[in-house]
């Protein structure tokens, strides 16, 4: 089965937590603290594999969680570091952030990698807080959490050259003839319902990479048919070969019906019209097709006026009459036109370092049966990292949320001594 649309969820690892321990050695009195810190948690990374065709294997696994880094230890041992994950998707990958719609990163070559989600540090033990005041901390923090993301992954195929046509024109004829590619052929619409590539090897030593997708259909760039698969995938190609069916069997006009695709390309893509195109005339073994393509010529020249006309070359992958030339052909406009692959632009919104400090920073609100819950990605990353066994950690916890403005946003918010406070799932009592 060929995938080319999945969507996943992404969990890099939290940071291992900072230790509290202190110094308890014979003959050394006081030792002091020696809690050690905690390791980094693994990042989430993508890698090429050129050997990937498919992104099928994320069709049965949606959700990826990288390890979370070792606690610390006594004596001031830090804890091991997580292996990051990672994962490896085909050449062409295009990894889109789900909620936002905006692209991450492109993976166009093999071995690129990207890292889509970053571990979280290790937290600090207790040698980090000891102080003239408080020689004997019993504050560490607890790791700090690793990113988590949900993405879309798109499959674009690397393709040097693209069939496009309406359906039963005989792209996967075509295929099938100029390659060692097997794709399922039969007498009726929409036989070809997944992309297939074969790789064309001339005599001369050259070869290039061409690409039989899903048959167009009128309306197919407002997602009609399968047509719009399509269309994503014929992006990165650098030439396009527009097969028109000459046998006369379809009632469809055949220069109607060469329209019709140009015009699909134009509302989908713009740039996609201006891809250089060879008209490739089908089925020329057929006994009204030399008298329609003569009636094809006639009406394209009408069409494009004083301006060159695309070139042709007639074929019938029956007979094998005009392969040769056409792929020859190919070849020389491969060479000749530079490499069109638009890299969609990545947004910096979207940089897989924490942007904590940009949003607000927390959130006051009531809930129903009178506690007031407070929110938001800092204060929460703040709590997530204080260690709750420890009242010291409390009190610290307390003193940053004083310093964020917490209590003063409270008091105007119309807070009352005694009143229940909740941050994620714990709760403690407002106290003047």
């Amino acid at each position: 089965m060929f995938v080319d649309q999945v969507k996943i969820n992404i969990k890099a690892g939290n940071g291992g937590n900072g230790a509290v321990a202190f110094r308890r050695e014979k003959f050394v009195p006081n030792g002091g603290p020696a809690g050690g810190d905690g390791g980094h948690g693994g990042d989430v990374i993508f890698k090429v594999d050129s050997g990937l065709r498919t992104l099928m294997d994320f069709r049965y696994q949606k959700k990826f969680k990288a390890a979370s880094g070792s606690n610390g230890m006594n004596k001031q041992m830090t804890g091991r570091s997580a292996e990051n994950l990672v994962i490896k998707v085909p050449e062409g990958t295009i990894v889109k952030n789900t909620e936002t719609g905006k692209v991450i990163g492109d993976l166009v070559d093999d071995q690129d990698t990207l890292v889509v989600a970053k571990g979280g540090r290790g937290g600090r033990g207790n040698i980090h807080f000891a102080s003239p005041k408080n020689p004997a901390p019993e504050i560490a923090e607890n790791g700090e959490p690793g990113q988590e993301i949900s993405v879309q992954l798109e499959l674009r195929l690397l393709a040097d050259v693209g069939l496009l046509g309406f359906p039963s024109v005989g792209k996967s004829t075509l295929l099938s003839v100029v390659t060692s590619a097997k794709p399922k052929i039969a007498e009726y619409h929409f036989t070809t319902l997944v992309p297939n590539l074969g790789m064309v090897q001339l005599d001369d030593g050259r070869d290039f990479v061409i690409a039989d997708i899903p048959g167009l259909i009128e309306g197919a760039s407002q997602g009609v048919g399968l047509g719009f698969e399509f269309l994503r995938h014929v992006e990165r190609t650098k030439v396009l070969l527009h097969l028109v069916d000459m046998g006369g069997i379809e009632e469809s006009d055949p220069f109607d019906s060469y329209q019709k695709i140009n015009q699909e390309l134009q509302k989908y893509d713009p740039d996609l019209i201006k891809r250089r195109q060879i008209i490739v005339p089908t089925k020329m073994d057929m006994p009204d097709a030399k008298k329609n393509l003569e009636k094809f010529r006639q009406a394209l020249q009408k069409s494009v006026g004083d301006q060159a006309v695309p070139d042709i070359f007639p074929i019938s992958a029956v007979t094998h009459e005009g392969l040769q030339p056409l792929m020859r052909h190919a070849a020389d406009v491969l060479e000749a036109t530079p490499d069109p692959i638009k890299t969609p632009e990545v947004s910096d919104e979207d940089s897989v370092t924490y942007a904590y400090e940009a949003k607000k920073p927390f959130t006051i609100e009531k809930d129903e049966d009178g506690t007031w819950v407070l929110a938001g990605e800092k204060l929460e990353r703040l709590f997530k990292m204080t260690n709750t066994e420890h009242d010291d950690s409390l009190i610290r916890f307390a003193r940053q949320m004083r310093g964020m403005g917490v209590d003063d946003a409270l008091r105007k918010a119309g807070i009352k001594n005694g009143d229940s406070v909740r941050i994620l799932d714990f709760t403690f009592e407002f106290v003047e």
